[in-house]
């Protein structure tokens, strides 16, 4: 997911998004244990989109805060 898709979605959006790419990166990690995946750069692409996802979060929430 991109930055450009991230910063159109809400805080509320953005914190159900959060917790849906942590609940897979979490059956990625489980799967990947019992048996090797396909394509195991899929879990560092997760990661990073939890991250992009927590950082367009943080910045909307310091700007809403700013507002007030």
């Amino acid at each position: 997911m991109k930055a450009s898709e991230i910063n159109e979605l809400s805080v509320k959006e953005i914190e159900e998004r959060i917790d849906n790419e942590r609940n897979f990166l979490i059956k990625q990690k489980l799967n990947h244990a019992i048996s090797p995946l396909d394509n195991p750069l899929k879990i560092r692409e997760t990661k990073k989109t939890i991250a992009r996802l927590e950082t367009i979060l943080r910045k909307k929430t310091l700007e809403e805060n700013k507002d007030k």
